[in-house]
């Protein structure tokens, strides 16, 4: 689908990932439906303020799309979810699995029937990288993203054939705050391989008008993501790294 053409309904717009995303569909010409907890960042652009960890704000959102007609679906919202497992409150489980994966699941239930009546749809889905790469320190989050990554690849295979295409994006480590020159700096004095928001936002970009059914980000992650698939247990002792960094947390008592 080009990019002029669509019409986006984006969760988690209020977030720095989501308010890339939301500045790069408009600057392509887009019309852009944001969704987020707090109030629109501008009164002129069209806003629905919902918690959609809670039926009412679920419900808003659809009677939102309802009346908007979007063609485009992007389910970004989401929650980081870090550390050690037993230095984690069961709050933190539940509230990482409820909005990374059991969110998008209902609002891609509560969606289907409108995207269905259109002749052309796409839902994308916002993953992560660490979905199909398990590190130390990211038992929770790369469940829920694990989840959402087999969410997609079953419901892509459901709906083929149909009017609604669906799309997974797997951005790898972001920070956000920071502008690309600023990630590069940061990554140059670091060593480490994170990206800015805009880069994940222009990666949506491409796999929207690709309509191609995943994108990944970065070429050590998609490397990664295939040895881990084919070696699986060999590559435990290639995270040593990531494990003694935990050493120092604390824990919960």
């Amino acid at each position: 689908m080009k990019i002029s053409s669509a019409r986006v309904l984006l969760t988690g717009a209020h977030g720095g990932i989501g308010q890339a995303m939301a500045q790069a569909l408009r600057a392509a010409g887009a019309q852009v439906l944001g969704v987020g907890r707090g109030a629109a960042l501008s009164a002129e652009e069209p806003w629905v303020q919902a918690d959609l960890a809670e039926p009412e704000g679920r419900a808003a959102v659809l009677a939102a799309a309802q009346r908007w007609q979007p063609n485009t679906v992007v389910l970004a919202a989401g929650v980081p979810a870090f550390g050690k497992l037993e230095a984690l409150a069961p709050a933190q489980l539940e509230q990482a699995l409820t909005l990374n994966l059991l969110v998008p699941m209902l609002l891609s239930q509560a969606l289907l029937p409108l995207l269905r009546q259109q002749t052309q749809t796409q839902l994308v889905l916002v993953g992560s990288v660490l979905g199909g790469i398990g590190l130390p320190g990211f038992s929770v989050y790369g469940a829920s993203k694990a989840g959402l990554r087999g969410f997609a690849e079953a419901l892509r295979r459901e709906l083929a054939g149909g009017p609604v295409r669906v799309q997974l994006l797997l951005p790898r480590a972001t920070r956000t705050g920071f502008n690309s020159a600023a990630v590069d700096d940061f990554n140059q004095r670091t060593g480490t391989t994170v990206d800015a928001p805009e880069r994940v936002a222009q990666a949506l970009l491409r796999l929207i008008e690709s309509e191609a059914a995943e994108r990944t980000l970065g070429l050590p992650e998609r490397l990664g993501l295939r040895l881990n698939g084919l070696l699986g247990p060999a590559m435990d002792g290639s995270f040593s790294k990531h494990r003694r960094s935990l050493e120092t947390a604390p824990t919960s008592s």
